[in-house]
């Protein structure tokens, strides 16, 4: 695992692999819950279900698949992903594009009422983790 668990109330996710060209992510989605509906506008998206069955609306049409099965969600467009079961539902998502920050979601409806900037929380925790660990660091080497 790359970075440990990012929680959300919708569940949460690992980051798989991130480079320049790609990133990479398994998704776990609560029962009942559903990520907000959204578009991108530097990264399409590939979604393989690995456990579950995923509902997606996009562009407001709604489909469904199944383990095994994928999806494209390209580059612009509406999307969210929802599971309407009792059990967790796992997929991974494949983004590639030019930009693959969490600042790159347009939220246009969110059960959970976040705000264009709750993607700075993340970026918060890491800037201060990485500041803890710098000073630790200076603490050990001057003893």
């Amino acid at each position: 695992m790359l970075n440990p668990e990012a929680h959300r109330p919708w569940g949460w996710y690992d980051e798989l692999l991130s480079t320049k060209y790609c990133k990479v992510k398994e998704i776990t989605v609560s029962p009942g819950q559903r990520l907000s509906y959204q578009y991108h506008t530097k990264r399409r998206e590939q979604w393989t279900v690995v456990k579950g069955n995923l509902t997606i609306i996009l562009d407001g049409d709604k489909v469904f698949r199944y383990p095994g099965e994928s999806i494209h969600i390209p580059m612009g467009a509406k999307h969210r992903a929802w599971n309407e079961t009792d059990e967790d539902v796992v997929f991974i998502e494949v983004q590639t594009g030019t930009y693959f920050g969490e600042d790159d979601i347009v939220r246009l409806e969110d059960d959970y009422e976040r705000g264009d900037y709750e993607h700075l929380k993340d970026w918060v925790d890491i800037k201060e983790d990485q500041l803890r660990n710098k000073t630790d660091w200076w603490k050990k080497m001057s003893k």
